[in-house]
């Protein structure tokens, strides 16, 4: 436990060094922001998008139990909140934030608050041990069923996440533009 509040404290530097706010600069903060087109998003604790946080536990979770089976949970748990992290910090550095917003639809994106980004970090580990209770053939229904629920509700989730940063593709780019 102590090794994971390292973690987060390690992020939260991290975060700060980059100028992130500590929470939204409307001065109020929201457990839930649901409406992921507005400038609320990504600034409050929780949006649509903390779904797509569980799915990273059960992808980075799934990663690390094949790569190291003989690790106790509590270890592995402590990796995938640390990869998490990182990407919680990678994802708010100039460069994704710009490739987030040349590549995407999100065109007003400034980056997430610490306090969105430390509930995603949470939200990676609570993944992790949601799909560790329901084993593989569960986990892989949640998560289809979640991709297909956020395609069709904010025409986005994890895997089209992946794919316009890594080849930003015009045609998803304004599917996605066309429901705002």
């Amino acid at each position: 436990m102590v090794a994971i509040v390292l973690v987060l404290a390690v992020a939260v530097y991290g975060l700060r060094s980059q100028g992130r706010l500590w929470w939204c600069e409307c001065s109020y903060l929201l457990l839930w922001s649901g409406d992921a087109w507005s400038s609320d998003n990504s600034q409050h604790i929780s949006d649509p998008y903390s779904f797509t946080h569980v799915l990273h536990g059960f992808v980075i979770g799934g990663l690390v139990t094949l790569i190291l089976p003989s690790l106790s949970a509590v270890w592995r748990l402590w990796i995938v909140v640390s990869v998490e992290a990182v990407w919680e910090v990678v994802e708010n550095s100039a460069f994704v934030i710009d490739r987030c917003r040349a590549g995407t639809a999100a065109l007003g994106y400034t980056g997430d608050t610490v306090v969105n980004s430390l509930a995603d970090i949470v939200l990676c580990g609570i993944g992790f041990m949601l799909a560790r209770l329901l084993g593989l053939r569960l986990s892989i229904v949640v998560f289809v069923v979640t991709e297909v629920m956020l395609a069709a509700w904010i025409r986005d989730n994890l895997t089209l996440n992946v794919v316009m940063l890594i080849h930003p593709l015009d045609s998803i780019k304004e599917w996605q533009a066309a429901g705002h």
